[in-house]
């Protein structure tokens, strides 16, 4: 038997591998943004719980699902970030992680309503289809925009009488859904086709994916500036919300319009999709003072 002093940070590794397995940047992006959308919206402080560990549990198995169906294509492309791909974890661990943490989404979804369970289940199926097989499909785009377009139907089905978002907020967060896969197919465009995934945005090439990508970025942004109510209800006579909304639209289209600079000179650089997050960043945090102006 090995000594204790040995084991502790054998495990610690392992758990650290585990956590960069489930993609935390993503993971936590998208739960804070939910969360704050619930808070914004009026849940009750226990749905504003439920809806952030619901979402963190469909998140994170979205995420050790994907590692664990890519293994071997990232093993093969030496991925150095993929802790199953360069071998720290084994494939079976977090195939065991990702079933754990859907099967810990479904209570957790239920606790918001059966309406809001049923959508949020739909959305996570959503990522395990595209982990599984569409992403190397022309429909690789299909489970971000319905999964992120879901989200805010998702969060708001849990207040009394399970009511709909107006149209344009599922709508808005379903283009900052489409921009996120082509930033994020964008730097591994040349590898995925060696090694078989072909998705929407290996079809259409490097430019045309960083046009759709902006396309849907400034539609995003544009959706949600005229949109915006005129005014804030508190305080009265507050900031106008559409100027607002105006101005940081133009400071999320400069993110993105970077992004497709960098990725133009450098192919593979990672920065494109973290600029593109930046300014979906700057649309979800329009879209959560127009949910808290709608109170």
């Amino acid at each position: 038997m090995r000594p204790a002093s040995t084991l502790e940070p054998e495990a610690l590794r392992r758990a650290l591998a585990l956590l960069l397995a489930c993609h935390p940047g993503p993971c936590l992006a998208v739960t804070a943004a939910a969360t704050g959308y619930a808070a914004c919206i009026g849940r009750q402080s226990a749905g504003v719980w439920a809806v952030g560990a619901a979402v963190l549990a469909g998140q994170c198995s979205i995420g050790w699902h994907n590692d664990a169906v890519d293994a071997e294509r990232d093993a093969a492309a030496q991925r150095r970030d993929k802790p199953v791909g360069r071998g720290a974890l084994e494939r079976a661990v977090v195939q065991k992680s990702a079933l754990g943490a859907a099967a810990l989404a479904i209570p957790l979804s239920l606790a918001s309503g059966r309406r809001a369970g049923a959508l949020h289940l739909v959305a996570i199926g959503a990522g395990w289809a595209y982990n599984a097989r569409l992403k190397a499909t022309a429909a690789s785009i299909a489970p971000y925009a319905l999964a992120f377009g879901l989200l805010p139907c998702v969060i708001e089905a849990g207040l009394p009488g399970s009511p709909w978002p107006p149209w344009w907020i599922p709508a808005a967060t379903a283009l900052l859904g489409v921009a996120a896969h082509g930033a994020n197919a964008l730097p591994d465009l040349e590898v995925d086709r060696r090694l078989g995934v072909v998705g929407l945005p290996h079809r259409l090439g490097r430019r045309a994916t960083l046009v759709g990508t902006l396309a849907a970025l400034g539609a995003a942004s544009l959706l949600v500036a005229v949109s915006a109510p005129p005014r804030r209800p508190d305080p009265p006579g507050g900031a106008d919300l559409r100027l607002v909304a105006a101005a940081a639209s133009t400071l999320a289209m400069g993110a993105g319009a970077i992004g497709a600079a960098v990725a133009l000179r450098r192919p593979h650089s990672r920065l494109p999709f973290s600029l593109v997050v930046l300014a979906a960043l700057v649309d979800v945090a329009l879209v959560l003072a127009t949910a808290r102006a709608r109170r």
